[in-house]
């Protein structure tokens, strides 16, 4: 069995108090004990955030031996975007484009790890996204996504995640292309999504889980921690996952 965590951390930022405390942000991950984090909005060296390079920063504090940085917006000082951080051996990353013309650069962290459930191993492949507010942009990105070198390369029983911030308030996502693609929403559609946004009192489902290939959901839910309430924005989804023979 393999956990993942995904969360858009605010920069450590609290979402109400508005104080930066990273160590909020490292408390909650390590309460956790996921195998694999897929973190967005993480800070690298902005003043904001003490210029702290915080996809390593929080990788050393938390013991992720391996972790990979996607940078996607360039700020006067600094820069910003999402972040895998790993117990398993990260063989290859890559950082995918999925910024729509005349909008806030977006992106997709790629990385491929290699897993091993008792006597098997397994290669997993992962994709860490931050899509855009508008549905028509979104949809977009989407088809970016699908059409990256990084995705064709895989065939439908290759293990596949997609997670991350997908801004969707409408729960488009888990019925359009993704599902045509063979993804399923582990994380629920409609009425029944998990709700991570805003952290103090969810109402929208903004941060979703797909998997597609030889992987079983076992178990998912959302933070119910007062500490995660005050530590971002949004709150972090936990996702249990078994790797099964192709």
């Amino acid at each position: 069995m393999l956990r993942l965590l995904t969360w858009n951390i605010h920069t450590g930022i609290g979402g109400r108090d508005r104080r930066y405390e990273p160590e909020r942000i490292a408390d909650v991950i390590g309460h956790y004990d996921p195998d694999v984090v897929l973190l967005q909005e993480v800070d690298d060296g902005v003043p904001r955030s003490r210029q702290d390079h915080q996809a390593h920063m929080l990788a050393d504090a938390m013991g992720y031996h391996h972790r990979a940085f996607g940078p996607n917006v360039k700020l006067k000082h600094g820069r910003y975007g999402n972040a895998t951080l790993s117990r398993l051996r990260i063989t290859h990353s890559n950082n995918i484009n999925l910024t729509f013309p005349m909008k806030k650069r977006r992106g997709a962290l790629y990385t491929e790890l290699k897993a091993r459930v008792g006597r098997h191993r397994y290669t997993l492949h992962v994709f860490n996204t931050h899509l855009g507010l508008s549905g028509m942009e979104r949809r977009w990105q989407v088809r970016k996504l699908l059409d990256a070198r990084a995705m064709r390369s895989l065939d439908a029983h290759s293990r596949v995640v997609i997670g991350g911030d997908t801004n969707d308030w409408a729960s488009a996502l888990p019925r359009g292309q993704l599902r045509q693609s063979g993804f399923d929403c582990i994380t629920g559609g409609g009425a029944r999504a998990t709700r991570t946004f805003p952290a103090w009192a969810p109402v929208g489902a903004l941060d979703r889980v797909f998997l597609r290939g030889a992987l079983r959901c076992h178990h998912h839910f959302r933070s119910r921690l007062e500490l995660a309430r005050h530590a971002s924005d949004h709150l972090p989804v936990v996702v249990d996952v078994e790797p099964l023979p192709r």
